[in-house]
């Protein structure tokens, strides 16, 4: 997804800082539409999901406290992980992951790539139906990827599935996915939630404007959406897992984060996400309230422009690695609730390979710097999104580089303004450096390095904002797709990661930890490593 332009859910993952493209694909949250197809049931539209005494719901619904509003239900056209967090209560995938960012089977019973990795094959489970009674079968699974795979639909998670050439149905519940090209990180595009498979019945009823009425396999489906509101969830009653006695779940649409962190102190929310890390000490007070915090997958980094001096010289991208203290980084700008980056992807990532560490060291950074014909520095412009967190973090990195002599002029800007800055090409970009954070959102090393360090995703169509292109790394990244066989992939990738790092495009900074909080009777909701909401098992216990 695309980097931090902070997509609502996350308080950096976009995400923790705060900040970007978020990776999962990340764009900002710009709206939705009030939207229904099912009518309510229950408290329906009165539903307050208010509490009892200890904070739980008195009437089974559960509270969830956002900051800011989904922009669509269509996990084909979704770019933010908060959209994804309510779309996950009413769709499922082939494929999912469980909550380290390991593969499982969802609505497939099983899957095999093929050794060519230009194929991939699933069994699905049986006896499954969608919430308005349309079976789950072959044929649905067919309908969802021609439609995906298909330019003229023009979804934004079309580069998912564009390598897809053709689907066969097998049988009744089995169905071959032929690639156009070696693909070896196909599993993790299906596991990724823009994959999750949508009622056949309701794309051919309402098209273009499905998102408008979601219908998928999950525990839940949709009731109502009310703009800058809230939107409800009931128990989907064709549910083919097991129920908990979650009824509803209500998603409150809360910008404010000390709005979010008063209603779960009152119990009027029973779940919070992002929480600021300064409220953390208050709330670990409250025996009602648990706090957690957990590693993303996110990596929060600042890209150069490499095609433009003084950044076209990796001695300089070096240098201003070794000018920023990364431990420093997660005491001031994230409380402590981070880590320092150690490669291009977080720890977490599948094929992740950790780098010697770019130590703090002035001297070292200054001595670089002389090395590359800047011994006094120079003067640059810093951009990014102008939320909060962030522009703590540009001071941050400010502060920290005039210490080498590199005088950093801040430029935070509203989201709008700040795509149109960086999403342009080479020949265009006024772009010198930018601070934000990825998430890669399919789990899997090569959506963490492919869309934002190699040639083919130059902006406008990617997110290599910087330019950077070295042929060692567009080989390795290439032979990491060509097979299925993944210690010939954990190698391919490794040999990249380590090229990424002697080349320094980024300043690579931290990955930060995901920081939730949730009233003490509520169990089984958590926040996934990509920073979207698992709540699907979600129960009260009093």
């Amino acid at each position: 997804m695309p980097a931090k332009t902070k997509v609502a859910i996350l308080a950096v993952a976009m995400i923790a800082a705060a900040g970007g493209i978020t990776a999962c694909g990340g764009s900002t949250n710009s709206g939705g539409s009030t939207a229904g197809n099912h009518a309510a049931s229950g408290s329906g539209q009165n539903s307050t999901g208010s509490g009892t005494a200890a904070g739980g719901s008195s009437n089974g619904v559960l509270t969830v406290a956002l900051n800011g509003n989904p922009t669509t239900t269509d996990p084909y056209d979704t770019q933010d992980n908060l959209s994804y967090t309510i779309e996950k209560t009413m769709y499922q995938g082939l494929l999912g992951f469980d909550k380290n960012m390991k593969i499982v089977p969802v609505l497939a019973q099983s899957y095999t790539v093929a050794p060519d990795a230009k194929s991939i094959t699933f069994t699905l489970r049986q006896g499954i139906k969608f919430a308005d009674g349309t079976p789950f079968n072959a044929e649905a699974v067919k309908v969802n990827l021609d439609r995906a795979k298909d330019p003229n639909s023009h979804l934004k998670r079309y580069s998912l599935f564009s390598m897809i050439s053709q689907v066969k149905v097998l049988g009744d519940y089995k169905v071959e996915v032929d690639l156009n090209q070696p693909f070896g990180a196909i599993a993790g595009n299906f596991a990724h939630p823009a994959a999750m498979m949508i009622s056949p019945k309701a794309l051919q009823e309402y098209g273009s404007k499905v998102a408008q009425h979601p219908d998928g396999t999950g525990p839940y489906e949709f009731v109502y959406w009310k703009d800058g509101s809230d939107l409800l969830v009931k128990q989907n009653p064709n549910y083919w897992g097991t129920k908990t006695n979650v009824k509803e779940i209500d998603f409150k649409f809360v910008p404010d984060e000390a709005t979010s962190v008063s209603m779960l102190e009152s119990g009027e929310a029973q779940f919070v996400f992002p929480i600021p890390t300064d409220q953390v000490s208050s709330l670990q007070s409250n025996s009602d309230i648990v706090v957690k915090h957990t590693p993303s997958i996110v990596v929060d980094y600042i890209a150069f422009n490499t095609t433009v001096k003084p950044f076209n010289n990796p001695l300089v991208r070096q240098a201003i690695n070794y000018a920023i203290d990364k431990n420093g980084f997660v005491q001031v700008v994230d409380n402590g609730f981070a880590q320092p980056a150690t490669s291009a992807i977080a720890p977490n990532t599948w094929g992740y390979a950790k780098q010697p560490p770019y130590d703090a060291n002035i001297q070292k950074a200054k001595d670089l710097l002389k090395q590359a014909g800047y011994p006094n520095g120079f003067t640059a412009t810093l951009v990014s999104s102008n939320a909060s967190g962030t522009v703590k973090a540009d001071q941050f990195i400010q502060q920290q580089l005039q210490q080498v002599g590199i005088t950093v002029n801040i430029q935070p800007l509203d989201s709008a303004t700040l795509d149109s800055e960086i999403f342009v090409p080479a020949s265009q970009s006024k772009l010198q450096m930018y601070f934000g954070g990825w998430s890669p959102s399919t789990g899997d090393a090569d959506w963490g390095l492919r869309p934002l360090l190699t040639k083919a995703d130059f902006p406008p169509t990617g997110y290599n904002l910087g330019f950077y292109t070295d042929p060692v790394v567009e080989q390795a990244i290439q032979a990491g797709l060509d097979t299925a066989d993944p210690t010939k992939r954990q190698q391919a990738y490794a040999t990249a990661q380590a090229q990424i790092w002697k080349d320094a495009p980024w300043a690579f900074l931290v990955v930060p930890d995901n920081v939730f909080a949730y009233r003490s009777n509520l169990q089984g909701a958590y926040v996934m490593p990509d920073s979207t909401l698992s709540l699907n098992n979600a129960s009260f216990t009093n």
